[in-house]
């Protein structure tokens, strides 16, 4: 970061410390956009909101981009694929209205919009594009996730995030498919890439895509290693959004510890539930994603 005093925002977002305590609020819109991030990963998803509608509705077309997708993928997270859909195509739409994106992605004839690593036009179209990717999937729609994967990989380098976030969109793509041998070799690249970054967020869920995917392909004592380290990190670093489905598939995977995982996961729903906006919670409630014994052992109060 060319900002030191950033630093600790992007630690808390992107890095090694995603428990950290959050500096207090700073003027400018980029700090804005970490600090509803780092929000977000804890599952604060109702203050990560506030924060992210403001950059939303700015006047700067690649933080509202960033802003868009970082919003659609909380609600992508309970299951509400359709409004996360929205918001990621909000995100493109004002990347494409400002001149920035052209049919081959990048557009050569505009400068790219100046941002820190992680911050710039090309972070902001992989962004909503592997979302648009991740949504479509969450909605049946293999074929049309697949196209959006293909135009999203064929963009100039977007950053370590959209490297190992193809990777997880590529897995849950040949997952719907029924191809569960192919998730193999995208979920595994995923989780490589993340253990090159110093991003904790991105490593354990990678490690959760990879278990679940090993899972699936009948690849048990593996899945559950995987599983249960995750489960671990998510639990230590605070990432509440990833505790619930580890705790899920690790009760598929360790009969013995079955109902302690699934009141794990229920009481930590409820909890990302309690610091969401009504509005996210009748999307978890509604949502085929969202197993519904879940609500009955620890009800929406």
């Amino acid at each position: 970061m060319s900002d030191p005093d950033r630093a600790p925002l992007w630690d808390a977002a992107f890095g090694a410390r995603p428990d950290r305590d959050l500096p207090g609020d700073r003027a400018t819109p980029g700090d804005a956009w970490l600090a509803a991030v780092a929000l977000g990963g804890r599952g604060y998803y109702a203050a990560a909101a506030a924060r992210l509608r403001v950059l939303i509705n700015g006047s700067d077309p690649v933080l509202a981009a960033l802003a868009a997708a970082a919003l659609a993928s909380h609600r992508r997270q309970l299951g509400g694929h359709a409004a996360a859909r929205a918001l990621d195509a909000a995100g493109l739409h004002r990347l494409a209205a400002a001149g920035v994106l052209g049919a081959r992605g990048i557009d050569r004839d505009h400068p790219d919009i100046a941002g820190p690593a992680g911050m710039d036009a090309k972070a902001a179209r992989s962004d909503v594009l592997l979302g648009l990717a991740a949504d479509a999937v969450g909605l049946g729609r293999t074929a049309e996730a697949r196209s959006l994967l293909a135009t999203e990989s064929a963009s100039p380098d977007a950053g370590w995030r959209a490297e190992i976030r193809r990777g997880w969109v590529a897995a849950e793509i040949e997952l719907g498919a029924g191809r569960i041998e192919s998730a193999l070799a995208p979920a595994r690249a995923a989780a490589a890439a993340a253990g090159r970054s110093t991003s904790v967020r991105h490593r354990t869920k990678s490690a959760l895509v990879l278990g679940a995917t090993l899972a699936a392909a009948g690849e048990r004592a593996q899945a559950r290693e995987m599983i249960t380290g995750a489960l671990a990190d998510a639990i230590a670093s605070g990432l509440r959004p990833l505790v619930w489905p580890c705790a899920i598939v690790r009760a598929d995977l360790a009969p013995e510890s079955a109902a302690a995982d699934r009141a794990l996961a229920a009481e930590t729903l409820h909890c990302v539930l309690r610091h969401s906006d009504p509005g996210v919670r009748l999307l978890a409630a509604a949502s085929p994603w969202v197993p519904t014994w879940l609500f009955a052992a620890a009800p929406i109060r």
